[in-house]
């Protein structure tokens, strides 16, 4: 699953594929947000890689599920 996260005053945004469902992507942002335990929200990649994004510093949250990738070309 592809998590999109916009942090507030940077142009940038942080792109992490997680393993996580969308329901458990979603809980820790809204405790990270609501400054619940430390209000860091902490996600880890399918890699292995940690990110740790302070809740008062997320602008947004796009939560996209993994789609069927289709390569190559269809007849039909």
């Amino acid at each position: 699953m592809e998590v999109k996260i916009g942090i507030a005053e940077s142009a940038r945004e942080l792109l992490v594929s997680s393993d996580q469902t969308p329901e458990e992507v979603a809980k820790l942002v809204d405790e990270a947000i609501a400054g619940g335990g430390d209000g860091l929200l902490r996600l880890t990649d399918e890699k292995g890689r940690k990110f740790v994004v302070r809740g008062e510093r997320i602008a947004y949250v796009e939560i996209a599920p993994e789609e069927a990738r289709k390569v190559g070309f269809a007849i039909g």
